[in-house]
């Protein structure tokens, strides 16, 4: 009866049962999915946070992409060159074959053992990314394997920079961090895609290690500070720099014991990752037995055994309840550690067990060291001390909020916060005594800066949200009904909200205006390879000079298989990879003796480096010209270098012969030596009946501004055998002896200063 009246209500008021059956299954529905899509605040939260990081990630991998879109996937500067040769081994022959492998196309006649003498972290890891995507039936060519790694690593790393910035400050700070840090040119540098180096997964395995090593400190857990070794051996597995690793993170439980930060997490954290990360570190062939042996690696090995004191002594406090005699016992104990760790680094270091710092060490402690003694490391550009527009041009705003994060630092210390003030201030010291160290030191300026931009927005959102306070007084002095409390509102308020407000606009401006920068400095400076050089036409149009890839080219499609090759070091890479000839010298540099025998042979006259060429081999020598282009990094302007490097070791060669009133020229006043040595006579062979520039008489050298001084340059020993269409690469080949009385008298030539 109650269903049927009901339903008589229902028609009785004009509505059918199945509209009623329909109005109330709609809102039903629409309860549930709305019900089911809600998200808690946290989850929110959550969800915000992971979509921003996917952003980021995806961010960081395209705007590396700037080369490959606008010239053609291929590998960038000069080392990648054989990194990316060693990786096609690798992947062709194996990893036996490829630890074995003596190679007899570089430093001829002394050969290369290449598994002993390289970091094999960016290989491996390119061949099994290469293996995977086999595996998973994507045929792609190791070529692009090689070119896009970078890029990918790069990506990974806002990951790593996202949860140290979180385990430093908080998950805004973390964002902040991997934010910056996609897009900071300090990163960029060495990681856009082409840039097959060690340091595009070096960075990526630094920050890893830092970041579990902290995380292992702050947690005293045994797996995170297994992880931090792991981490350190990967790191150096990639790159020379982990020398950084094992300096610093000694150094800072250096600074924890002595300002009183002693505790068992550190103990666990810094023994676990210190004897581990020793061990593996140890099976890197290159690397070897350096942890027990080199000066370098003391300080970490000293920390160590200062941390089993500090234990020891930890252990006999808690065993003597007397003060006076644990004071004693510990003066006692420090004495006696101090003068045994005295005598055993003295003792190691006169009997050389110990070996002394490398020059490159102290080139870093100090930068007048390698100019005076090693300048073979003093010739590389990247090497060089670091200018302020260098610091702006890769920093920009960072260079600002870095000492503002440090204050932040500084205002909330903890064991983390002094970790990332010791990196940040060290590594910023390295930075500037070499501009490659500024690559190093983007981690910490990112992650400090980071920190001052999300305290900051976090403080001034804070006050943009305040409501205007009310104080409350009571009018009335007895306690009646009608005594109210008058609201008197606090007028300071507004101000300091539209004060935040116009911080906040100020902020963003900022960072949008940082984010321009970074893609601007992307795309024109750090987006361009060494082996294809681009500039603008008389009409704003791009030109493009491939003379390299053609050089190397007519070299693999012309010249014996066997040939020889002679060039400065820095091309030696690039013309085996390439080229696929034999190189006399390469980037590898390892031997200095043989590479100042190739400058004092470019430095000599004709006949005297004739004498040189024969007693190694030589078929063809390659140098590089920019007088025709105005390209500026050719060989002559890196002459002098070559002047140094050869004088260094054979007394002969004295660079101010090729001065002129210590000034270095090529024009009718340059002098006589430099206008007759065997560099200037194959770079302008020619050179003097060419018109270059209208306006200008022939033989005008539009990248040193000037008339050449010997515009009649004749070869004898050797023969103009290919030139690329720009005049950047000439090839010449070497003539073989006459006779041999005229060999012998070469050789003579070529030595009587030695004999």
């Amino acid at each position: 009866m109650g269903g049927k009246s009901e339903s008589l209500n229902n028609v009785k008021s004009g509505q059918s049962t199945e509209g009623a059956v329909h109005v109330s299954m709609k809102p039903k529905f629409f309860d549930f999915s709305l019900r089911t899509l809600k998200l808690k605040t946290k989850q929110e939260e959550l969800l915000i946070r992971v979509t921003v990081l996917c952003l980021v990630y995806v961010l960081a991998f395209i705007i590396r992409l700037f080369s490959v879109l606008r010239y053609e996937s291929m590998i960038h500067e000069f080392d990648p060159y054989f990194n990316y040769r060693t990786t096609l081994y690798l992947t062709e022959k194996g990893f036996y074959e490829f630890w074995n492998w003596f190679d007899f196309e570089s430093w001829y006649p002394l050969g290369r053992i290449v598994g002993g003498t390289l970091y094999p972290g960016l290989m491996v890891t390119a061949g099994a990314i290469y293996w995977v995507l086999r595996f998973l039936r994507f045929f792609v060519h190791i070529r692009e394997v090689c070119v896009l790694t970078a890029p990918f690593f790069a990506s990974n790393t806002t990951l790593v920079a996202y949860f140290f910035g979180k385990e430093l400050w908080d998950s805004g700070a973390g964002l902040v961090a991997a934010a910056l840090i996609a897009i900071c040119p300090g990163f960029i540098s060495r990681s856009v895609a082409g840039s097959y180096d060690n340091e595009g997964v070096a960075i990526f395995a630094l920050l890893l290690t830092f970041y579990l090593f902290v995380k292992a400190v702050n947690t005293g857990s045994l797996a995170w500070s297994l992880a931090s070794a792991f981490g350190y051996f990967y790191m150096v597995s990639a790159w020379g720099g982990y020398v950084f690793i094992i300096n610093l993170i000694p150094l800072y439980v250096l600074v924890l014991l002595i300002t009183g930060r002693y505790s068992m997490r550190l103990y666990v954290a810094y023994n676990c990752m210190y004897i581990l990360g020793m061990l593996l570190a140890m099976q890197i062939r290159f690397v070897g037995f350096q942890h027990v042996q080199s000066g370098e690696h003391m300080a970490a090995m000293g920390v160590f055994f200062l941390l089993q004191v500090f234990y020891f002594l930890d252990w006999v406090k808690h065993l003597l309840s007397d003060t006076k005699l644990f004071q004693a016992f510990l003066r006692i104990t420090v004495t006696f550690a101090v003068t045994v760790g005295v005598l055993a680094l003295g003792v190691g270091t006169a009997s050389g067990y110990i070996s002394p710092w490398t020059g490159r060490f102290y080139s870093l402690l100090d930068p007048t060291y390698a100019k005076d003694h090693i300048p073979i490391i003093a010739s590389v550009s990247e090497h060089q001390p670091t200018a302020w527009s260098s610091f702006m041009f890769d920093f920009h705003i960072l260079l600002f909020l870095f000492p503002a994060g440090l204050y932040f630092c500084f205002k909330r210390l903890s064991d983390a916060t002094i970790f990332i003030v010791m990196y940040g201030l060290t590594s910023m010291y390295f930075a500037g005594v070499m501009v490659r160290l500024i690559l190093v030191a983007t981690p910490a300026v990112c992650l400090i800066s980071a920190i001052a931009v999300s305290a900051t927005i976090k403080n001034l959102t804070s006050l943009v949200r305040t409501k205007n306070k009310v104080l409350h007084t009571s009018a009335g002095k007895s306690g009646g009904t009608k005594a109210s409390a008058k609201g008197v509102q606090d007028q300071s308020l507004p101000f300091q909200r539209n004060g935040a407000i116009a911080l906040l606009i100020g902020a963003f401006y900022l960072l949008a205006r940082y984010a321009t920068h970074c893609t601007w400095v992307t795309s024109e400076a750090y987006s361009s390879p060494s082996i294809v050089l681009a500039a603008r036409g008389p009409y704003g149009g791009r030109v493009i000079f491939d003379d390299y890839r053609e050089a190397y080219f007519w070299l693999r499609q012309n010249t014996p298989p066997d040939a020889k090759i002679m060039s400065w070091w820095d091309y030696g890479y690039q013309i085996t990879a390439m080229g696929n000839r034999t190189v006399i010298v390469d980037n590898n540099t390892w031997n200095n003796t043989h590479i100042a025998t190739v400058g004092r042979a470019m430095s000599s006259y004709e006949d005297e480096a004739y004498g040189i060429m024969q007693s190694l081999d030589v078929d063809y020598v390659l140098v590089v010209f920019g007088g025709v282009t105005g390209y500026s990094s050719d060989d002559i302007n890196k002459f002098l270098w070559m002047v140094r490097i050869g004088g260094g070791v054979f007394p002969v060669i004295k660079e101010p012969d090729y001065l002129v009133n210590g000034e270095y020229r090529v024009d009718k006043g340059a002098a006589p030596k430099m206008l007759n040595c065997l560099m200037y006579k194959l770079s302008y062979y020619r050179f003097g009946e060419l018109t270059t520039e209208y306006g200008q008489p022939p033989g005008y050298d539009r990248a040193r501004g000037v008339e050449i001084g010997n515009k009649d340059v004749k070869l004898e020993h050797l023969e103009e055998a290919f030139t690329t269409s720009n005049w950047i690469v000439r090839i010449y080949k070497v003539k073989p002896p006459h006779n041999s009385f005229h060999f012998v008298s070469c050789l003579h030539c070529a030595f009587s200063s030695d004999i």
